[in-house]
């Protein structure tokens, strides 16, 4: 019983002196964004920017330049029996180049997401499943380069 209470205790020393982090929250980002420059979708790309802005705060003395151009491409996903489409996907690929602030390049990567949305019997109806696929994809882009931007630059 004895071995057993100074084994766990030993156990729960190692593991909290063992250097682990919690990867860094949105309160602790060391770096503000001055300019973010955008090429191609611009519904995309105005909720990336607006979603990326709503997480940064300014008054950093590392600032960073990001330039974002953002495809879409609308495939056929699903067809029926009378050869009608029933199922589109989107695949919308966001690539990143980050400057710093005389801009000189410091790093690019890029960010894939994708969903289907399905064809309702009305246009209107169909247009409005895509609307919101796409915010629903470049939601979870915003969040995505947030991630990346993080675990790159916070620690510069």
């Amino acid at each position: 019983m004895k071995n057993i209470i100074i084994l766990t205790f030993m156990i729960a020393i190692l593991i909290t002196g063992c250097g682990f982090k919690i990867v860094k929250q949105p309160q602790d980002i060391n770096f503000s964004i001055s300019k973010i420059q955008i090429v191609g979708e611009k519904r995309i790309n105005y909720n990336i920017k607006s979603q990326i802005l709503s997480k940064i705060n300014e008054n950093k003395e590392k600032t960073i330049i990001l330039k974002i151009k953002t495809n879409k491409n609308k495939i056929i996903k699903e067809k029926n029996i009378k050869n009608e489409i029933t199922k589109y996907e989107i695949i919308i690929t966001s690539f990143i180049e980050i400057l710093n602030e005389s801009e000189k390049k410091l790093d690019e990567f890029s960010i894939k997401e994708n969903g289907i949305f399905s064809v309702a019997s009305q246009h209107s109806q169909s247009i409005t499943n895509e609307k919101k696929l796409i915010n629903l994809l470049s939601k979870s882009l915003a969040e995505k380069i947030m991630k990346e931007l993080l675990t790159r630059y916070n620690d510069i």
